[in-house]
């Protein structure tokens, strides 16, 4: 047939592309411009490779960071931070004007002492535990409640590394936070001349605090991981049965970590008065600090194992 005997409104590409090799047959898949071939079309699309646990680690720590620093939990932290630095300032003021910021028993308490008894009893007794329990239940919990951990389970990054890098993110955010607000207490309360003999106490001071920051977000983060509403277990723990089992004679304060951390504590508390008699009664039998750091770190590690095997595991159903 020749060209002119083509029907009228039947030009086009694939009446012109039908004859072009003169067999008259349409051209086989994969021949014409944009038609992929038989292989082509079965090749399943290429898709990323995963990431190892680590990498993945690095990439939700990356992302959470941000989201921790710039959240309502982070108001929370600074208020409670705060409220020593504040009272620090009241010290200074009044160790200023001549007068003796605290008495014990009618005893002028020394500023190096005053430090000693904010690190005790508003760092490791409160404020610790407190960022714990709101940070550490939050990294899985915090998730679930918004409906947003699918999009995290849905990415290409294992679930564990998931809760690896948010509590990464966790323990960077509260040390930064709680660790300079140390260090600005001490320089508030501790005169200049006695720096240089109490400095190695500060940095003493900071390794324990990062210590109990690590365990105690491990622990609350297994307890997020595996509980639906983990906030009351972990308020329950850290200051009704850790403050009970302080007070037990016997082994059930081995079961708690605040027994481990203060063992730690270098600072004396004022020789008279019922503060000083209650502490010497709770650590009639302490552990050496060789036995509790590594007792802090079993603690933080097997949480974290523990976790990250829950909720790999666990099957998460979001309510409507």
């Amino acid at each position: 047939m020749s060209e002119a005997a083509v029907p009228a409104g039947r030009e086009g590409p694939p009446y012109e592309a039908a004859g072009r090799d003169g067999s008259g047959a349409p051209p086989a898949l994969g021949v014409g411009p944009g038609r992929p071939g038989v292989a082509e079309a079965r090749r399943p699309p290429v898709v990323g490779s995963t990431p190892s646990f680590l990498a993945g680690a690095a990439r939700v720590f990356d992302l959470s960071l941000g989201e921790m620093l710039w959240s309502r939990r982070t108001i929370f932290m600074a208020l409670v931070v705060g409220s020593p630095v504040l009272l620090a300032i009241v010290a200074r003021v009044v160790q200023a004007s001549g007068l003796a910021p605290l008495r014990v028993n009618g005893v002028r308490v020394e500023a190096a002492s005053m430090f000693g008894m904010m690190i005790w009893v508003l760092f490791l007794r409160f404020i610790v535990p407190v960022l714990g329990v709101f940070y550490g239940t939050a990294l899985v919990a915090d998730e679930v409640e918004d409906k947003t951990i699918t999009y995290l389970f849905t990415r290409p990054i294992r679930r564990g590394a998931v809760l690896v890098g948010k509590y990464m993110a966790y323990f960077a955010c509260t040390t930064f936070v709680v660790l300079p607000a140390v260090m600005l207490v001490y320089f508030l309360l501790v005169p200049f001349g006695e720096i240089p003999g109490s400095f190695v106490s500060l940095l003493t001071d900071l390794g324990i605090l990062a210590l109990g920051i690590a365990a105690y977000g491990a622990l609350f983060a297994l307890v997020g991981a595996v509980l639906k509403r983990p906030l009351v277990v972990g308020l329950v723990f850290a200051f009704g049965w850790e403050q009970a089992a302080m007070l037990i004679p016997g082994y059930l304060r081995r079961f708690t970590v605040s027994y481990y951390i203060q063992s730690l504590v270098p600072h004396a508390m004022p020789a008279d008065g019922g503060v000083a008699s209650l502490l010497q009664f709770v650590f009639t039998d302490t552990p050496s600090a060789a036995v509790s750091i590594v007792m802090l770190l079993a603690i933080t590690g097997f949480s974290l194992f523990l976790a990250v095997r829950a909720i790999e595991r666990r099957e998460y159903v979001l309510e409507q």
